[in-house]
């Protein structure tokens, strides 16, 4: 199966056109030939019109195409057809996307008045429970019929109002039936999601599009690249357009370098029509973030002119759908720092950056330059032409003012190596040779996570070496805070944060930094941050501990995606997550931690 041409050269994948409202009067066309569309969703109460409108209207002036609202009751499906006319009066055509959990029947109230439904087909008719239980065939086959009860009368009404359809499975919120017959995996998400458009289909409705979000970049990316090579398999009538998201991406830094290894990536790899940037901010925010991402990609994909027709030698150099790191020998980096083999993916900076921040590290800080650049015994090569490497016990890299992008050629040298029969540690380089004049600091930062995001979610690269950041302390940070996001290295808390809506039971961006200052010193626990019962269990995924709305004022607590202590007030709940975290073993005062990071 393949989800793409080539890895080595870019090709944007061609899907049929999917519509949401009247093109002629503000709609939009997904797919084909048409532009990424960029999207987001407001954070109030949906029974709140005029809050809903000021909202929509504000993330439309900053450029968004698709404005999503949730839908969770009825009762908030049926105030959309208030919000949609008051947006409408306002000379507002933007389409509203219902976003639906749960309940078919507000579902098929939203599709009364809405241009979009989004459903998740984990929890749109299916239960989830997280029982074992073993399914035969025939009882299978009796959880399809019942699927197909609730679920085909929605597509009914979509196919008669003229309605598009997005089908958005999300890592972790997988039904019973399907975790007990694929486990919590990408088959199991990308199955999900066409049980669904199969019944869909079967009602002669194809203005439908597919996701498959997760807040782990490197989940999200193998989930999507499977889907898209599972349609490619079934056939050229399944070309369905893709919408591209991390969930629960976080705010800040470390929210954007998510988002940009998991949708930049993709992006890269040809995939994705549209595309939400979810940061737990305020939503404007998002849109500049979409912006940068899709106005990077030519710049990282296109070869320089009359090489195109080059890209694409050599064989596949990684497993697109189950992540492996590459194999490679461990050597001597600098000063007794080991790199490659089993050794954590090191952090490598030019002499400049090495000059202004070592003096400034503790001793034994996590986060500290590892080598410098200018200093390395490194082989230097341009993987397009011919050339040999005689010892696997040296460092390779690609050099400077290769004409290829840098995905694509440090592909190609791993490829290379690999029919070489070498396993030499790769140097992985953000952008190949310094940019003519600074870059501004979030693109800077967002180039760096698609270009070494991408390659290390292949499993390639063992140092890495940040340059387009022009400064100093701030291209160490990017480089710690991009191998964190990408899960090479561990060096403090990680959060797994929703981006608000109007399920949410709390204020998310000031809960979120109040946990943070009780617990950003804990490095190596995951903490998720959900504002409602939607995004949590399930949705945490892999988090050690979750923080999440129960109801108005109340707060469940969770280990893992086991509720333990309930109904909380929420002024007393960070107090009871800390006292939690003791419990369970993972606590250390922040003075010891200090001590240890060199803080």
């Amino acid at each position: 199966m393949r989800y793409c041409d080539s890895p080595y050269w870019y090709r944007r994948r061609k899907t049929r056109e999917v519509t949401i409202g009247d093109p002629a009067r503000g709609g939009v066309v997904l797919g084909g030939d048409h532009p990424i569309v960029k999207q987001s969703m407001i954070t109030c109460d949906t029974m709140d019109t005029a809050a809903c409108v000021r909202q929509s209207l504000e993330l439309v002036a900053v450029g968004c195409q698709l404005v999503r609202i949730t839908a969770p009751t009825v009762k908030d499906a049926a105030n959309l057809e208030h919000i949609v006319a008051e947006l409408r009066r306002r000379d507002c055509w933007v389409p509203i996307v219902a976003d639906i959990h749960f309940k078919p029947e507000a579902a098929l109230e939203a599709a009364r008045w809405v241009e979009k439904v989004r459903v998740n087909p984990g929890n749109y008719a299916d239960s989830k429970k997280f029982a074992i239980k073993e399914y035969t065939e025939e009882q299978y086959a009796a959880e399809l019929a019942r699927l197909e009860e609730r679920f085909v009368p929605l597509v009914r009404r979509c196919r008669e109002l003229g309605r598009a359809m997005r089908i958005g499975t999300n890592h972790g919120s997988l039904s019973d039936r399907i975790l007990n017959r694929y486990g919590d995996t990408p088959a199991g998400m990308v199955e999900s999601a066409l049980e669904f458009a199969r019944l869909a289909r079967g009602e002669g409705f194809d203005n439908f599009l597919f996701s498959m979000k997760a807040s782990n970049p490197k989940v999200m990316i193998e989930c999507y690249r499977l889907l898209v090579a599972r349609l490619e398999a079934l056939g050229s009538d399944w070309d369905y357009p893709i919408h591209l998201g991390v969930t629960e991406a976080g705010e800040g830094e470390d929210g954007r370098i998510k988002s940009a290894i998991g949708i930049g990536s993709l992006l890269c790899d040809g995939l994705g029509d549209t595309i939400r940037v979810s940061l737990t901010e305020d939503s404007p925010q998002e849109i500049p973030v979409c912006d940068e991402l899709i106005g990077l990609t030519p710049g990282l994909t296109q070869a320089a002119e009359g090489e195109a027709a080059d890209l694409g030698v050599g064989e596949w150099p990684f497993d697109p759908y189950s992540f492996a790191r590459r194999r490679t020998v461990e050597i001597e980096l600098a000063g007794g720092v080991r790199c490659g083999g089993e050794q954590p993916v090191r952090v490598v900076v030019t002499r400049g950056t090495w000059a202004q921040v070592a003096p400034k590290v503790a001793p034994g800080a996590d986060v500290r330059p590892e080598a410098v650049y200018e200093e390395l015994a490194i082989c230097e090569v341009d993987p397009t032409g011919d050339w040999e490497v005689s010892d696997d016990k040296q460092l390779v890299t690609v050099r400077d003012g290769v004409r290829w992008p840098a995905i694509a050629a440090f592909r190609q040298l791993a490829s290379r190596l690999r029919q070489l029969g070498r396993a030499n540690p790769i140097l992985l380089k953000d952008c190949l040779g310094l940019p003519a004049s600074p870059m501004r600091p979030e693109r800077a930062l967002l180039r760096a996570a698609v270009t070494l995001g991408s390659l290390l979610a292949d499993g390639i690269g063992d140092a890495i070496l940040v340059r387009g950041e022009a400064g100093a302390g701030a291209s160490l940070r990017l480089a710690y805070n991009l191998l964190q996001a990408v899960g090479c290295r561990s060096f403090k808390t990680d959060y797994v944060a929703c981006p608000s809506c109007g399920r949410t039971l709390f204020n998310l961006q000031t809960v979120t930094a109040r946990i943070k200052s009780r617990t950003e010193h804990l490095k190596g626990v995951k903490i998720a941050i959900m504002g409602c019962i939607v995004n949590g269990p399930g949705e945490m995924a892999d988090a050690d501990f979750g923080y999440v709305g129960g109801a108005p004022g109340k707060i469940n607590l969770y280990v893992g995606k086991t509720p333990v202590k309930f109904n909380i007030p929420e002024v007393e709940a960070v107090d009871r997550l800390v006292d939690l975290i003791r419990e369970r073993g993972k606590w250390v005062d922040a003075t010891a931690a200090g001590e240890v990071l060199g803080g």
